[in-house]
Order: structure tokens, then C-alpha cells, then sequence
């Protein structure tokens, strides 16, 4: 039985009309003075972290830790602002989803798996009342690399469950092949769903342990047991 699923954000729960990178975008032009600081920058799977190191890289600003939090700061500023002001929604089935684990006999502990930092986070889930739903996870302020973020959130599960984990005994849920890496690197179950900017179909030959259009084709009891 699986006691710990680990939900990726974007693209798995939510889909935010872009407000993350249009944040992204206007920390670059206001804060950084880069005209087009997102241009060729890949979103989908990675780390915030990761993402503002590139830009950094790209257009000669120091990659220093005050720098980091600079944008960091001014990101989660414009995220807040620009969630309202965009058409986003709560991805199909992903509210049964949530119901249909708390209702399981032996419910698992829900966490987050996800690339942003902890508050862009909340932010994006509050926004679509989804946040108060997780009591662990992840995030890119633990760390740049995914599987590491990975290993991170499953060791707080472990602590708040007062028990070992084995690898089967966590759900990793995701939208990228980034999700099926960190996931298999903990060696968990894997659920990729196709509801992101890759299709399902792409996904397959990453090797999940499963592959689906989106949350309506599987079953949380499917899944868990």
C-alpha cells in the first residue's frame, strides 16, 4: 500500500495560464533590465533555482545568493499579482483525486513534489484552494536538482509518518520526464499524467509505472494498492 504521494504543481494539479513565467518575465525586464530575459528558457519539469541560474547566465548577472533572493522576492510579488488577472483552473479530476485518497481506510500523507520554491507554491495552490490539502513536501529552496528534491520530500515523510518508506510505498505524480526521473531515483511508484506540455505518449518511453492522458484515466485506489 502506498503511504506517501508526492504531487507535482503545474501541469499536474493546475494549470496557472502561464502566471509563472509571465512572473518570471517581469521580475527580468523591472528588477534585471532584461528585454527578453525568459527567450529560449525552458519552464516545464525544472527548478526555480535552476531556471533564474540560466537567465542569469544568459545575460551576465552574478549569480550571487543576493541576487537569488532578489528575484526571488520580486518573483513571488508578481505571481501574486498576476494569478488573479489570468485564466487558470484546477486540473480535471484532480479535487476526486484528493478525496478519494483522504477517504482511503489507510489514508496516505499527501505532499508536493514540485520545481518551485515553497511560497510560489502556496501562492499558486492557495489561489486555487488546493493548498491546506498538503502537509509535506519538497521544493526548489531544498535544492536545484529534482531527484534530490525528491529525496528530501520522501525523508519528511518518513518523519511525519514516524516510519520507514520503502520505494513502493510512494506515489510520485507528474506531468514531464523530470517527474518520472526523481521519482524512479527514489525508486517509487511513478504515475505520469499527459496534461502538461507533454503528451502522455511522449512519457511512455521514460518507463512510468503508469502512463495517462490525465487523472480521469486511473484510480487512486488503482494506484495505491
Amino acid at each position: 500500500m502506498v503511504r506517501l504521494v508526492l504531487f507535482d504543481i503545474d501541469g499536474t494539479l493546475i494549470q496557472s495560464g502561464g502566471a509563472g513565467e509571465k512572473a518570471f518575465a517581469q521580475v527580468a525586464k523591472t528588477v534585471f533590465n532584461m528585454a527578453e530575459g525568459t527567450k529560449g528558457v525552458r519552464f516545464a519539469g525544472r527548478t526555480d533555482n535552476a531556471i533564474v541560474r540560466e537567465m542569469f547566465a544568459r545575460h551576465g548577472v552574478p549569480d550571487t545568493p543576493e541576487n537569488f533572493q532578489k528575484f526571488l522576492d520580486a518573483y513571488t510579488f508578481w505571481l501574486a499579482e498576476l494569478l488573479p488577472k489570468i485564466a487558470g483552473r484546477v486540473l480535471p479530476r484532480v479535487h476526486e483525486w484528493i478525496a478519494e485518497l483522504r477517504a482511503m481506510p489507510q489514508a496516505p500523507l499527501l505532499g508536493l513534489l514540485t520545481g518551485n520554491i515553497r511560497l510560489g507554491a502556496q501562492i499558486k495552490l492557495a489561489h486555487y484552494g488546493l493548498w491546506d490539502w498538503f502537509q509535506t513536501g519538497g521544493f526548489s529552496d531544498d535544492s536545484e536538482n529534482r531527484c534530490e528534491i525528491a529525496a528530501i520530500a520522501r525523508d519528511r515523510g518518513k518523519r511525519l509518518l514516524q516510519r520507514e518508506l520503502k520505494g513502493e510505498e510512494v506515489l510520485v505524480i507528474g506531468d514531464t520526464p523530470h517527474d518520472i526521473e526523481c521519482g524512479q531515483s527514489i525508486g517509487a511508484r511513478v504515475l505520469a499524467v499527459g496534461t502538461g506540455s507533454y503528451k502522455h505518449e511522449e512519457m511512455q518511453r521514460f518507463n512510468p509505472t503508469w502512463c495517462v492522458p490525465s487523472l480521469e484515466a486511473l484510480t487512486p485506489a488503482t494506484a495505491c494498492r
